[in-house]
């Protein structure tokens, strides 16, 4: 079935056909698709719940956007893609500057930004993330923080009430900032409410905050808010990630850093 051209579909069909359109056009308007499918907004917008609940997108206001494909255990996610991980990593650790108190929260680019760290570059380190603590272990010139915590198994960070209160005592020059998915309208999101949470708070005490992101991650969402992407001082991006998107998704004052 074309997805471009479709009138009076089954429920069935035209769910699968607003799929369609979804994965193509990276989201989907509920009045344009009530306008293309020749039926009412009210239909499309059950379609567009249906859709939701079965987590084959993500409900937003007027419409849709596709889930983030950067959900699993870290294990899993580590596998994924290491080779585009490992270039974005190259481009943001020349944004650390020595000396600096640099807070790294879990995930698989940022495990590979630990990894892409110079032997020489003399800094503090604080995570919540025992895989990133375990690389930096034996780093002499890394000063090593470990916050504690319940052990998350899909973040493989430490999260919860301990966390939050050891956390709240830290105000790091740089923020690296692991996110899930990455929105103009919802923002930088994340698949664990209590990660979430964690997230939220080191934000608001950092005095620099740069994420880096793969481009599968753009435009798309997770279902628990960090912040509004205005918050980042830089994003680190995809040698071809496209430029007009990167700009409509973090507005004029974010700086821009490519992969290298």
């Amino acid at each position: 079935m074309n997805s471009t051209d479709v009138i009076d579909c089954l429920p069935e069909e035209r769910q699968r056909s607003i799929l369609a359109l979804l994965t193509e056009q990276g989201r989907v308007v509920a009045s344009e698709l009530a306008r293309k499918f020749n039926t009412s907004e009210d239909t499309i917008r059950r379609d567009l719940r249906e859709l939701a609940a079965a987590g084959l997108c993500k409900r937003v206001y007027g419409g849709a956007l596709p889930v983030s494909p950067a959900s699993g255990s870290l294990t899993e996610r580590e596998a994924q893609n290491p080779e585009r991980k490992q270039a974005l990593a190259a481009g943001l650790v020349k944004l650390i500057k020595p000396g600096q108190v640099v807070f790294i929260d879990a995930g698989s680019t940022n495990l590979a930004v630990v990894h892409a760290l110079p032997d020489d570059l003399n800094i503090t380190v604080v995570t919540n993330a025992p895989s990133i603590a375990a690389v930096l272990a034996e780093r002499e010139n890394i000063n090593l923080i470990l916050i504690g915590g319940s052990i998350n198994r899909n973040t493989g960070a430490a999260l919860g009430a301990q966390s939050l209160r050891d956390a709240a005592n830290i105000r790091p020059d740089l923020y690296i900032l692991g996110v899930c998915a990455l929105d103009a309208e919802m923002g930088l999101t994340a698949f664990d409410l209590e990660d979430a949470e964690f997230k939220r708070l080191v934000t608001s005490q950092a005095k620099s905050i740069v994420t880096a992101i793969t481009n599968d991650k753009l435009e798309t969402t997770a279902p628990f808010r960090i912040a509004g992407t205005d918050i980042l001082t830089a994003l680190v991006a995809e040698a071809d990630a496209d430029e007009q998107l990167l700009k409509s998704l973090c507005g004029p004052d974010v700086q821009i850093h490519r992969a290298v």
